[in-house]
Parts: structure tokens; C-alpha cells; sequence
């Protein structure tokens, strides 16, 4: 049997992180936001597209955005900055997590991912709606799937007519 054995400096480093926290948000954010800049930047634009405002210029204020607010944050943690303790959520942390809530959600997205393909948006999209609000406690079995087709259709419609974001009708396709 081996002991682990602490040196201090060990233990200060762990301490140090243990204070500092708050820099694992700050370099997520900074991925995230090299992420967002570089796939802005290597993104394929039409040379005909016209005017100042084109597909890069929201993804590129996004970025840099994500940056800006990556350094702002680290130096506020360098300085001694905390974050406020979660006081006024309705959250009992003793008790144990709802995996049977998070595989439901999980499995409906899965089933999403798989079915927007042959069946389409509308329809794929209500099933998506419908088992979320299953998976978060909804028992409404009259209204739940009519509220999830009618919000798949108009989401439909206002990506695909009004936004100009085409996404998959599937055999809904001439009847929409």
C-alpha cells in the first residue's frame, strides 16, 4: 500500500486553483471564442455578396465578443474578483441528480438528430418538443403534442420562408 504523500507546494497549488476557480470559465470562453472567430474567418463567402453586413460579421462580433469577455474575466479573477454563491436558486444540492430526466432529454436529441433526416423539421421537430416537455415533467397528453406541432410548423416556417434558413421538410414537403 503506497500513501500519498502532499508536499506543500502541492497543497498551495491546489489551494491557489481551488481560489482561482473561476479561470476555467475564462479559458472555455476563449475557446469557444478562437473557435467562433476561426470558423468565421475560414468561412466560404460568395464574392458576389454586397453591403457591409455580410454571413462573417455576426459570427466575427460573437468572437471577438467571447474574447473580450474571456480576458475581462481572468483579470477580475487575478485581482481577486469571486463570483456570488448560487443563493437564490430553488435547488436542494443534497439530493442526488435526475439521470433519468438527463437520458430522456439525451435520448430524445439523439432521436432528433436521427429522424430530421427521413422524416423532416416539422415532424421530427414536434417529437422533439413533445418528449422535452415529457422528459421535464409535462403529463398533458391531450395538449403537449398539440402545442409541439403547432410550434414545430411556425418554427418551420419562419426558418425556412421568412429567415431564408432552409432545413429538411421530409414527406411533409409539398403539403407545407
Amino acid at each position: 500500500m503506497s500513501d500519498t504523500v502532499t508536499t506543500p507546494v502541492t497543497e498551495a497549488r491546489r489551494s491557489w486553483l481551488r481560489e482561482h476557480s473561476e479561470l476555467g470559465v475564462s479559458l472555455l470562453l476563449l475557446v469557444i471564442g478562437v473557435l467562433v472567430l476561426t470558423d468565421a474567418l475560414t468561412m466560404d463567402v460568395d464574392i458576389a455578396q454586397r453591403g457591409p453586413v455580410g454571413p462573417r460579421t455576426v459570427p466575427v462580433v460573437v468572437g471577438c465578443g467571447l474574447l473580450v469577455v474571456a480576458v475581462l474575466l481572468a483579470v477580475d479573477v487575478l485581482r481577486g474578483g469571486r463570483g456570488e454563491a448560487e443563493g437564490g436558486e430553488d435547488i436542494d444540492l443534497s439530493e442526488p441528480s435526475d439521470w433519468r430526466t438527463v437520458l430522456l432529454l439525451g435520448g430524445v436529441f439523439l432521436a432528433f438528430a436521427a429522424l430530421i433526416g427521413p422524416l423532416g423539421f416539422p415532424v421530427a421537430g414536434a417529437l422533439l418538443f413533445w418528449g422535452s416537455a415529457f422528459a421535464l415533467g409535462s403529463r398533458h397528453h391531450d395538449r403537449d403534442p398539440l402545442i409541439a406541432a403547432v410550434l414545430s410548423v411556425v418554427t418551420y416556417f419562419v426558418f425556412n420562408n421568412l429567415l431564408g434558413v432552409p432545413l429538411p421538410g421530409g414527406p411533409l414537403m409539398g403539403v407545407l
